[in-house]
């Protein structure tokens, strides 16, 4: 509540400058002093805008007739979690995955980091889309269109106000009055940051709420022992890339990365709950977005046990690596010339 009422005060803020500078221009015959203010706030206004995001460059773009196997999958978890299917389905190279919005129209987006999505048991992989999908419909501020002047607003114009040194070789009083100047601009830009900060901080703990929330999301859809394996799997995400990036340089693919994945991950069994409670002791913050994986992972535990609601069989899940092959041999080289 607290951001959205921000936002909307943010953004009656940059429409007033727009406004003022369009009177400006306007209202006053032409050549006039007037007129360059004008242009000043319109141009303040046009950097302090919203930004509303854009789809990632490194995004390889799907669609149904290239992976129809994927996008049923992709329609049977949102359907499980009362989510509304992405617009657009992806995949990069990342060990990552992330649903979001982006544009002016709000485009649901969904990309899989084919690394992270070749390395999960089929569960799993029901479990990660449970989660991804739940971030539609969990309220989390970072997806709403009126939101997203707390975000960014007060930033853009801290950067604008920043002082840049520009004087050089002036007189006495040009340097005094730079100097002045410098002063201004950085109390100002650090005044500005710090509600800008404040206001992240408010948004922060909704963001982390949201998580727990799409957690319980991804056990509706995939069932509580799937997701809490996948939660373990954010904990042991240092030894799934060391093992996939060996197998991507040995010239294998998700079958390999798995297997070498789950060897990983049991011979990491018996350190697991230490681990667990060490990221609770490491990861808490309030400036993260998401709470430490330990604490989801008690979350989950101690409610009562969700069922799946949505099976991928072995089968069904090499099927799909099979539509993706391009994207991952792609992958993989660019894992193998990484280094």
């Amino acid at each position: 509540m607290v951001t959205g009422a921000a936002s909307l005060v943010l953004l009656a803020g940059v429409f007033a400058l727009a406004g003022t500078g369009i009177w400006l221009i306007v209202a006053f015959r032409f050549p006039n002093p007037s007129i360059v203010l004008g242009v000043a706030l319109l141009g303040l206004a046009v950097a302090l805008r919203p930004r509303f995001g854009r789809l990632d460059e490194d995004l390889e773009v799907l669609d149904r007739a290239r992976a129809p196997e994927l996008f049923r999958l992709v329609d049977e978890v949102a359907a499980a979690v009362g989510a509304p299917v992405p617009e657009v389905v992806g995949v990069d190279g990342d060990l990552n995955a992330y649903a979001g919005r982006v544009g002016l129209r709000r485009r649901a987006v969904l990309c899989l980091g084919l690394p992270y999505w070749g390395s999960l048991t089929p569960p799993e992989r029901v479990a990660l889309l449970g989660h991804e999908l739940g971030h539609f419909v969990n309220g989390d501020p970072r997806r709403a269109l009126l939101t997203q002047p707390a975000f960014t607003t007060l930033g853009s114009a801290a950067n604008l106000v920043r002082p840049v040194d520009t004087v050089s070789g002036a007189g006495i009083f040009e340097l005094l009055g730079a100097a002045l100047a410098r002063a201004f601009q950085w109390t100002l830009a650090r005044l500005l940051f710090a509600v800008h900060v404040a206001l992240v901080c408010v948004a922060l703990r909704d963001i982390q709420r949201a998580e727990y929330l799409a957690d319980e999301m991804s056990a509706r859809a995939a069932g509580t022992a799937a997701a809490t394996s996948l939660l373990d799997a954010t904990v042991a995400v240092d030894s799934i890339a060391l093992a996939v990036r060996r197998e991507a340089r040995a010239g294998h693919g998700p079958q390999r990365w798995r297997a070498a994945v789950t060897e990983a991950r049991v011979a990491a069994a018996d350190p697991l709950p230490r681990r667990r409670q060490l990221s609770v002791r490491e990861e808490t913050s309030l400036f993260a977005s998401h709470p430490p994986s330990g604490l989801r992972h008690r979350m989950l535990a101690s409610r009562p046990a969700y069922e799946p609601a949505v099976v991928l069989d072995e089968e069904r899940s090499a099927r799909i690596d099979a539509e993706l092959a391009r994207e991952y041999e792609r992958v993989r080289r660019n894992i193998s010339w990484s280094g």
